[in-house]
């Protein structure tokens, strides 16, 4: 070992001719004092002594077998007799009809591998002189060492934040990259993908830090973490699409991988043709089954070699159940609401594009599947099929999401980037909110909040999700305390410290909110909205929900009054002042700071009768300290959403649109969110696919079930769906279809 060391180094050729010369005396020293009667040609047969850990050899045929004696001591030529250490088991040779212990053997017992380590030991001594000191060596190299990890410690170091625990601190090795790979590769064979030493900087920021992870074939990772913390710069490293990295990222070799991105591009021209390579392979096989087929009628072919043929591509097709691909294809495009196949790729909304090119990815069939918020413009029917699809899947999924129901259901482990730091938990999404309560009071963490947040997260999920509306229900009956609570000096200036998001209340609604009777609402030959009725109440959270395209955007516009029904009474109170948070964030300015954005460069401002600073303000919506100044141009999707609330929930509303509000958030965000539109003195209309989300805050759900229905149901989403599976039964996802358009 020292040998080796010094031949790395630079300078020591002094050392290594010591050594050398030290090695070989101690090589050829070990060799002679094991030789018997200095004659190493002595005839010999090995037996193993299993108990003791050593072999003996004997001279003659002999026969082993195992005896009690008393304990017996080592020395370094052999052993002597009884010591004071335990009885324990020793073998006894059994030679010409006698036996005798061997702890009663004489002297000197010869060790093979004594022999053999002092011979090697001269031998390597001499070969690794020759080769420090050969002219065409190639000088030292410091960037071609680095720290060896065994798969254990890589994910012990990764729970431990890359430090490891306990003991006096070891001289860990160091080797040439290319024996380090060689070994990590046949250490990381049994993991589909391996992180160690991962570090990536952007702009001069550290975003990760020395990661080190193994994912095991099959698992199911949720990956949480604050906006901009690096939940999809992990992903894009691990797809291969970002290689600007220090250390190693490097799936099982041979895996396929499929990367669903936030903004997924797609080829092809119509929806059809994009999907169609997802399973062009499987359907050459059936091609190729029925041209094998067509042969055997040709009486001239050879038939053993045709029917050898045709029995491999059978089997190929039974595994991989290709008798129903059409069925599989189809029942895939209409799980995820995909577009006709005719539509054009060019004019299809982010979301549209987002489900095709979902739909590709899993007919794809691949080995590791990473997933960049797959629940966003999904409607909850669809994510409940996602969500079992997923969790019968064999291969390994790697998910950013912000979806809690989701990780709830799917996720076996969950990965959190904290500061540029890896945590892996074993455990499904509530099971982590436990193990994070537990730490944070382990480190002594005087985040009042936080703490409040995760305690009521944790109530809400060990309930069940009806009983968990109870709280939203209850604000109807205290609409009027809502908007008459006044904030007291000491409430005040708690509210501008507190770092949670507080939506002050508007004017006083009337008894008239909004209303609609028998409305109904087309575009060209679709009809969106048939005979819709529904009275939103004071006070009340409306979700609407429905499938992507159903009109959900259309009723908005027409509560801003930016579009008007085809037929019908559609009312808006006199007494309501909206906002709109819509999904696009084409209104925010790139070349402006975060601050700048949202408070116009104020020091401070009023919320509702409530002067908060404007830096605490922005704080609310995570943006801390130096990311305020970041411009709005660089920001991540959710980020730039946190913007986006943060503008407009100051406006001193009292009704408040919110069109998918959840997509892209971190957690934290959404519960802080949750927390601000329940205490809200006001109306709210949420558009969202978060069954989480309306559970928790829902206080009535406005649902599109197909053909241009819709439904006004009383209560959240969890009792949404019990009375729908009362009333229509147990049904299949299809894609959307629209109500005949009559002509009057």
């Amino acid at each position: 070992s020292r040998m080796v060391t010094l031949c790395n180094k630079p300078g020591q050729e002094g050392r290594i001719v010591a050594w050398a010369i030290v090695g070989t005396m101690i090589g050829c020293g070990i060799a002679y004092w094991v030789t018997p009667n200095g004659n190493p040609t002595a005839s010999a047969q090995w037996v193993q002594a299993p108990a003791v850990g050593m072999r003996t050899m004997v001279t003659s045929p002999v026969d082993v077998s195992l005896k009690p004696v008393p304990g017996v001591g080592f020395t370094r030529r052999g052993m002597q007799g009884p010591t004071e250490r335990p009885q324990t088991t020793q073998p006894t040779i059994v030679h010409g009809g006698s036996s005798y212990d061997v702890s009663k053997a004489p002297g000197r017992l010869l060790n093979v591998t004594q022999l053999l380590v002092g011979l090697s030991l001269t031998v390597a001594s001499l070969v690794a002189f020759c080769k420090r000191m050969s002219p065409g060596r190639k000088p030292y190299n410091h960037e071609s060492m680095q720290v060896t990890l065994d798969a254990t410690t890589v994910i012990n170091m990764a729970a431990a934040g890359g430090k490891k625990k306990g003991g006096k601190k070891k001289q860990v090795q160091m080797e040439k990259a290319s024996k380090v790979k060689d070994r990590m590769d046949s250490t990381m064979r049994q993991f589909m993908f391996a992180i160690n030493k991962l570090t990536k900087e952007k702009n001069g920021n550290v975003i990760l830090k020395d990661i080190g992870l193994s994912f095991y074939p099959g698992a199911k990772i949720g990956v949480v973490g604050l906006n901009g913390s690096g939940k999809s710069t992990l992903l894009r490293i691990m797809a291969g699409v970002d290689k600007e990295y220090q250390g190693t990222a490097e799936p099982l070799w041979g895996a396929s991988i499929g990367y669903l991105a936030q903004e997924p591009e797609l080829e092809g021209k119509t929806v059809a043709e994009a999907i169609e390579p997802a399973v062009a392979k499987s359907r050459q096989i059936l091609t190729d089954f029925e041209e094998l087929n067509i042969k055997m009628c040709d009486p001239d072919c050879d038939m053993e070699k045709v029917t050898a043929e045709l029995d491999e591509l059978t089997k190929k097709i039974d595994s991989q159940n290709l008798w129903e691909l059409d069925r599989i294809v189809e029942r895939a495009k209409d799980a995820l609401r995909v577009p006709p196949d005719d539509a054009e790729c060019a004019v299809l909304s982010g979301g549209e594009r987002r489900r095709v090119a979902l739909c590709k990815l899993l007919l794809e069939n691949h080995d590791l599947l990473l997933l960049d918020e797959p629940t966003n413009h999904l409607d909850a029917d669809s994510v409940a099929w996602l969500e079992r699809y997923l969790s019968e899947f064999q291969g390994t999924v790697v998910a950013v999401t912000h979806d809690r129901y989701f990780m709830e259901n799917v996720a076996q482990w969950i990965l959190e980037l904290d500061k540029g730091r890896g945590i892996p938990f074993e455990g499904n999404y509530s099971q982590w909110l436990e193990a994070k309560q537990k730490r944070i009071n382990a480190e002594n963490k005087q985040d009042n909040r936080l703490q409040k947040a995760i305690d009521l997260e944790l109530e809400f999920l060990r309930g069940t999700p009806k009983a968990g509306g109870s709280r939203s229900k209850a604000r109807l009956n205290r609409y009027e305390d809502l908007l008459a609570e006044k904030k007291t000096s000491e409430e005040r200036e708690a509210l501008a410290k507190s770092g949670a998001i507080y939506i002050p209340p508007g004017p006083r609604l009337g008894d008239v909110v909004v209303e609609a009777h028998g409305v109904n609402k087309a575009f060209g030959d679709r009809q969106l909205i048939k005979d819709m009725t529904f009275s939103f109440p004071r006070g009340g959270i409306v979700g609407v929900i429905g499938p992507n395209g159903a009109g959900k955007s259309t009723l908005l516009s027409m509560i801003m009054s930016q579009q008007q029904p085809d037929s019908g009474e559609f009312t808006v109170g006199e007494t309501v002042k909206a906002v709109s948070v819509s999904q696009g964030r084409e209104e925010l300015d790139p070349e402006k700071s975060v601050f700048e954005e949202i408070t116009g460069g104020n020091d401070t401002m009023m919320l509702g009768t409530t002067e908060v600073m404007s830096r605490a303000y922005v704080s609310w919506f995570g943006f801390r300290s130096g990311d305020q100044q970041k411009k709005v141009g660089v920001l991540s999707g959710g980020e730039r959403n946190r913007v986006q609330l943060a503008k407009l929930l100051k406006s001193g509303a009292n009704m408040i649109l919110l069109d998918e509000p959840t997509n892209d958030l971190d957690v934290d965000t959404m519960r802080s969110l949750e927390e601000a539109m329940l205490d809200f003195g006001g109306s709210i209309v949420c558009v969202t696919h978060d069954r989480y989300f309306l559970d928790r805050t829902a206080t009535h759900i406005l649902a599109c079930e197909g053909d241009s229905n819709w439904v006004f149901f009383n209560g959240n989403f969890a009792e949404y769906e019990e009375n729908r599976k009362a009333r229509l039964g147990d049904y299949a996802i299809k894609r959307v279809k629209y109500a005949p358009l009559v002509m009057s």
